[in-house]
């Protein structure tokens, strides 16, 4: 991402789609303006597949439309369209960015990926984090049809390439028009909304399952929903640390008539899950005594000691509460796929009870791409 121009905030993806679209729908509108040129950087293609109508309009009205994502080789682009490839190291593989360029008009949105997530997060992939700035100025949409022209130009055809300029040509005729600055401050506003009435949204799935109503357990139909398995995400471009856990009776565990009640019980293990947890982290009920732990960008080695800390809290219940007594195995697994492999987790988690192995470990995934 440049350094020059506007200054990049933190925002999360949930703030940036809103925006996307307005820049979409605009360049997709009819408009005797001149030529169009769009530059789009998706990162994966379900992406693109997502938006691929959009484009498919956009690219029936523009002088050139180049789509750039990892893997775009075997993509077929909407007709008048050029897909640019990116390799999986490339420097833009981790751009969000769309840019729309006449004469008379220009927008643009450049999100560089963080890599991380926010910890309001209402689903993992809304609450994406990146180091955006947008603009409805027509010379900060100019700005960034160059830097992408240069950077892609040994990819794009020769006549992609000669559209791009004769835009360019066309801009550089013209003055910006003065009023633009009144439409940029009305869409930050639109935007500012749109963004506030999505976090009201609440989030299906999730309930409190302890005293502290800030605790939440999702059930199997919840993690789909947070994780994005019912929607639209991609592999590759987020790690996320699973944790299985496994509570079992530990061998000697006194008669479960004899103690303080189930109620209490269930509160001291839900207790000691979401001790472990981070703002962005959420723990799902399985199984009765078998659970699993979703740390978004989380290292295996973060991941590691979190299942140790779960051990050693789970170890101080036991002393604090005779009634409370486990056999706990865990198993860590870093990876980008998506969907999460849930079911290779909970093999692995049998495993290890069947040995008893209290912290294992699996290599990270590679992702599917």
């Amino acid at each position: 991402m440049r350094q020059s121009g506007p200054v990049p905030e933190q925002l999360s993806k949930r703030s940036l789609v809103t925006v996307s679209h307005a820049i979409e729908r605009a360049a997709s509108a009819t408009a005797e303006d001149g030529p169009l040129v769009v530059f789009a950087l998706f990162q994966r293609l379900p992406y693109f597949d997502r938006e691929r109508r959009r484009y498919e309009r956009i690219a029936a009205r523009a002088a050139a439309t180049v789509v750039g994502l990892v893997g775009a080789d075997p993509v077929l682009p909407p007709p008048g369209a050029y897909a640019v490839s990116l390799d999986e190291n490339d420097d833009l593989a981790r751009e969000w960015s769309v840019v729309a360029l006449t004469p008379r008009f220009g927008g643009v949105l450049v999100a560089r990926d963080r890599v991380e997530v926010a910890s309001d997060a209402s689903t993992v992939e809304s609450g994406r984090l990146f180091d955006a700035w947008w603009s409805f100025r027509r010379d900060e949409a100019l700005h960034e049809v160059l830097r992408l022209r240069e950077v892609l130009a040994d990819r794009l055809p020769a006549d992609a390439r000669a559209a791009v300029d004769e835009t360019v040509r066309r801009v550089r005729d013209l003055p910006a028009a003065a009023g633009e600055a009144r439409v940029d401050a009305a869409a930050r506003l639109l935007a500012g909304r749109a963004d506030r009435a999505y976090r009201t949204v609440p989030t299906p799935g999730r309930r409190p399952d302890a005293a502290d109503e800030s605790v939440r357990i999702l059930d199997e139909a919840g993690m789909a929903h947070w994780t994005g398995a019912d929607a639209v995400t991609a592999s590759g471009v987020l790690p996320v640390a699973l944790i299985g856990v496994s509570l079992g009776e530990s061998a000697g565990a006194a008669d479960r008539v004899v103690r303080r009640g189930a109620a209490r019980e269930a509160q001291a293990v839900l207790g000691v899950l979401t001790g472990v947890l981070g703002p962005a982290d959420r723990a799902v009920r399985l199984a009765d005594r078998e659970y699993l732990l979703i740390l978004p960008a989380r290292s295996e080695e973060e991941a590691v000691a979190a299942a140790q800390r779960l051990h050693e809290s789970v170890a101080g219940q036991t002393r604090s509460y005779p009634f409370v007594s486990f056999a706990v195995h865990t198993v860590v697994a870093v990876t980008a796929r998506r969907p999460l492999p849930v079911a290779e987790v909970r093999q692995a988690l049998r495993w290890a009870v069947r040995e008893d192995v209290p912290v294992a470990t699996l290599a990270a995934a590679p992702p599917m791409v």
